[in-house]
């Protein structure tokens, strides 16, 4: 979000936030809203457990109308694809059918081959979208663009974007691949040997510098476009589509659909049976393929913006494809060829490590007496998952050699702050952590505020930043929400506060921090150490 934007609108803020903390009152209490629902009844004989990708959130009225016709419950769980491959390579598959966004997630993580009857149910590359009227400005409607015309543009300072991450989604990953490819000159598949090509390095350091927020889910970055104010995102056209639907309806801008011809992406959307031996479930998963699969439920799944095949749309379907936002429906989709696996993992390693925007990330972690014990431990132990880089490598986490990374911790007062400059020392933060013994109250808010202060002193444009807060109890110091969120605009800078709850957290609170700096709210009782995973996905 420009931060001229943010000014012309503080006022605004100040006279909505007496209504939003009024309405919030009457709210329910709620944390993480992945959205992770049980389709159908509870006393339905089968219930279907499915890993899924978070751009699939958005077929669920179809998947409604399967449970309710065949009496099978769905219990969805989204994840990044990157994930879903992890969750492949277990010992233990604690899931019954896997859908993510790309097939080479399936062919990556599978290894044992417990994975059958795979179909692709849909497909929709991966695409920019740019505010229309940028999109003129920059020469790009009604011609073909390619990565080289972006990457100059982004260089003029002319275009800025938002992206999921490459290391926690397929959007991300199949964006970044396609980036590669393009500035590799289209080699007939990358290499290793490709990846240390001269000016290569520079070449998508500069691009990725155009990313000025990022996501560890598709469907959440969405989510983040509209709430916010920005020139573009990357992602898949269905979602693109879908979200210039909602502008419409808010009477603001729609986006204009690039396609970059020499790095086009797909995702082939494959659903497959992880096969445990249940034959109740297997044939359960077969109906569930069929239904998706029949040419009725194929031409439905059209109306949500995603391709039933490479080529071709059924008439009565085109007006989703609207012309005036530049989607093509004329060309034959001619996507890039995904690198071999291990090719995959050490270009994902360079980004994570080399490539990507630096983050500036301050992590605020309230060390009051309720966290005494064993509260105090689990979130020492999520920490080291971030902290130790031969635990966050992993998971690709791991820090970058340029970017910053703080420590802020707190009860009545804050006790310390810490900081650690690229990936060499970043273990020092660790020890700092789990050395501290809990105590006191909670100031949570003047822990916040003083976040606020270091990242002020930050030119944000060489930074993805956010503020990451992780309470197990209510802020109990003299500064109250009111007061951080005034002095929040005062500061004028698009800084996303990500909150992990635990224990008895006000989630209300939490919620309306997050809403506010357009961030969202994990729960950490759980599992505290896969919120901490999650938060850190998203920049």
């Amino acid at each position: 979000m420009k931060i001229n934007s943010i000014k012309k609108i503080s006022k605004i803020f100040i006279i909505l936030l007496a209504l939003a903390l009024c309405l919030s009152s009457c709210t329910d209490d709620k944390k993480e809203t992945t959205g992770n629902p049980t389709i159908g009844e509870s006393n339905y004989p089968v219930t279907l457990r499915i890993v899924s990708g978070s751009e699939n959130k958005e077929l669920e009225p179809l998947l409604q109308r399967f449970s309710k016709e065949n009496k099978i419950a769905l219990d969805m769980k989204y994840q990044g694809s990157v994930e879903i491959s992890r969750i492949l390579g277990q010992d233990n598959i604690p899931y019954d059918a896997v859908w993510p966004a790309n097939s080479m997630w399936i062919s990556i993580g599978d290894t044992k081959h417990r994975v059958k009857y795979m179909e692709s149910v849909s497909i929709t590359p991966v695409v920019f979208g740019i505010k229309e009227s940028l999109a003129k400005e920059l020469g790009f409607v009604g011609t073909q663009v390619s990565v080289r015309d972006i990457l100059n543009q982004i260089q003029n300072g002319k275009l800025s974007f938002c992206m999921t991450s490459a290391t926690q989604s397929n959007s991300g990953c199949s964006a970044y691949i396609g980036f590669l490819y393009a500035l590799l000159d289209n080699p007939e598949i990358i290499t290793s040997e490709s990846l240390k090509q001269e000016g290569l390095r520079a070449d998508i350091q500069a691009l990725l510098k155009g990313v000025d927020r990022s996501s560890g889910s598709s469907e959440w970055l969405k989510t983040l476009f509209l709430e916010g104010d920005f020139d573009a995102m990357v992602n898949y056209e269905s979602l693109i589509l879908s979200t210039n639907e909602e502008l419409l309806k808010q009477g603001r801008e729609p986006l204009h659909l690039v396609y970059p011809y020499d790095g086009l992406s797909i995702s082939d959307a494959p659903l497959g049976y992880v096969d445990q031996g249940d034959k109740k479930k297997e044939e359960a998963f077969l109906k569930l393929r069929d239904f998706l699969m029949s040419s009725e439920i194929q031409a439905d799944i059209q109306k949500y913006g995603r391709r039933t095949g490479y080529a071709g749309i059924l008439p009565e379907n085109l007006n989703v494809w609207r012309k005036e936002w530049g989607a093509d429906t004329q060309n034959i989709l001619s996507p890039i060829r995904m690198p071999d696996s291990d090719v995959l993992w050490e270009a994902l390693n360079l980004y994570q490590t080399e490539f990507r925007k630096p983050s500036l990330t301050v992590y605020v972690l309230d060390f009051s007496g309720s966290m005494y014990g064993d509260p105090s431990e689990k979130l020492k132990d999520a920490m080291g998952e971030i902290l130790l880089q031969d635990r966050a490598a992993k998971n690709l986490l791991q820090a970058s050699q340029q970017e910053e990374n703080i420590v802020i911790l707190f009860s009545s007062d804050i006790i310390s702050i810490s900081k650690e400059t690229g990936n060499s020392d970043i273990e020092k933060l660790y020890t700092v952590v789990s050395k501290e013994k809990p105590g006191g109250g909670t100031s949570m808010f003047e822990a916040l505020d003083k976040a606020l202060d270091i990242v002020a002193g930050y030119d944000l444009q060489n930074y993805t930043p956010a503020i990451i807060v992780m309470t197990d109890g209510q802020a109990n110091g003299s500064m109250s929400i009111d007061d951080f969120l005034r002095s929040y605009n005062k500061h004028g800078q698009d800084v996303p506060v990500f909150c992990i709850s635990f224990g008895d957290a006000d989630v209300k609170t939490l919620n309306k921090l997050a809403e506010w700096t357009h961030a969202r709210v994990f729960d950490g009782d759980k599992n505290l150490i896969d919120a901490f995973k999650k938060v850190k996905g998203y920049n």
